[in-house]
């Protein structure tokens, strides 16, 4: 695979969240966080007028503003083709050498496009990856958004980690109430406080087996306290409207191939109901877990972590889906093991 910076695919952070929720205050301190390194950004206006764009251009001058359009939608030619023109300019000398893209998405985005773009685009998958998808949502309107706007739902759901911002606006109560709502929806990703824009970046850059947190915990299926509904399943969370997430386990070390045959099928019939998906994997062999990681019906390319997090060799995937039962999800791999597990029944 050819690489362009030498060092691996550049990474991109995609920052999205709702109209309003402080993207952009959150961005311009990313890009002043020395963790951040030499970066890249691109901005994604719904109007005509990129007054966003003109606040970004005074902290990193190497801003591409995509008009007309939202990166959710049709401008995702627009999206792969500014990447590749920041890859050819950064080749070429035109431009100083960037370590990292942001992509700073509309309000109105659903993220899952926009990481297909970089899945399925060869140039830009060849020479980019997600890093992270950080989502905003602010203290005061979050809840309500979560309740009546798709886009919202669909932000946090596909986010790593979601930044609760303006705080300082909302009485304690309601805060508490909105991170129990957002550790409901997506138990996987860091929920991370921020004063005026401001927060500790270092989660956002670590690499994930640096990141610090073990295991179970760091797929969220630790805290079965924090969730709303005791008398539920132990590997069922449910949340508000019809969004379930639950935790799929097993000690034994799956056949990817098959596994890979069940998780094509399943995406192929139901990818649009599967918000977020996220797993470490043993297959069997003497390195670390694989990582796995999806959007809808966007899989990022499974990386081997270098150790496993902590001393269980068994694998765990996390599923946050919307109108889709994921205990008949997990019936069916169960139907499946013996094509999915080392040393069952093969093919015949």
């Amino acid at each position: 695979m050819a690489m362009a910076n030498g060092r691996g695919p550049t990474p991109i952070i995609v920052v999205s969240g709702f109209l309003g929720s402080g993207k952009t205050t959150l961005l311009r301190n990313l890009l002043l966080d020395p963790q951040a390194g030499e970066v890249a950004v691109i901005v994604n206006e719904f109007g005509e007028v990129g007054i966003d764009h003109h606040l970004v251009r005074k902290t990193d001058a190497r801003t591409t503003l995509l008009r007309n359009g939202c990166v959710c939608c049709s401008m995702r030619d627009d999206l792969a083709e500014a990447l590749r023109d920041l890859l050819s300019q950064r080749e070429r000398g035109v431009i100083p050498h960037f370590s990292r893209v942001v992509v700073e998405t509309t309000g109105l985005a659903d993220p899952a496009p926009i990481l297909q773009t970089v899945v399925a685009e060869p140039v830009v998958r060849n020479h980019f990856r997600v890093e992270r998808v950080v989502a905003t949502i602010d203290a005061v309107g979050g809840a309500n958004n979560l309740d009546t706007f798709g886009e919202a739902l669909r932000q946090v759901a596909a986010a790593d980690h979601v930044v609760v911002t303006k705080q300082d606006l909302a009485a304690p109560g309601a805060i508490a109430a909105l991170k129990l709502k957002l550790r409901n929806i997506n138990p996987t990703a860091d929920v991370i406080d921020a004063n005026f824009g401001r927060i500790d970046f270092a989660p956002v850059f670590a690499e994930e087996s640096r990141r610090g947190v073990a295991g179970r915990d760091w797929l969220g299926v630790n805290d079965r306290a924090s969730f709303a509904d005791p008398a539920a399943p132990e590997s069922v969370h449910l949340t508000s409207g019809r969004v379930v997430s639950r935790c799929l386990e097993f000690d034994r070390p799956l056949n990817w191939h098959m596994f890979g045959i069940w998780l094509t099928m399943l995406l192929h019939q139901h990818g649009d109901r599967v918000l977020r998906l996220k797993g470490l994997l043993n297959i069997g062999d003497a390195r670390g877990p694989l990582l796995l990681e999806g959007v809808q019906h966007v899989i990022h390319a499974p990386r081997h972590l270098r150790a496993w997090p902590d001393a269980d060799r068994g694998s765990r995937i996390v599923f946050i889906a919307r109108d889709l039962d994921l205990a008949q999800v997990e019936a069916s791999l169960a139907a499946f093991q013996d094509l999915v597990f080392d040393g069952d029944v093969l093919l015949h």
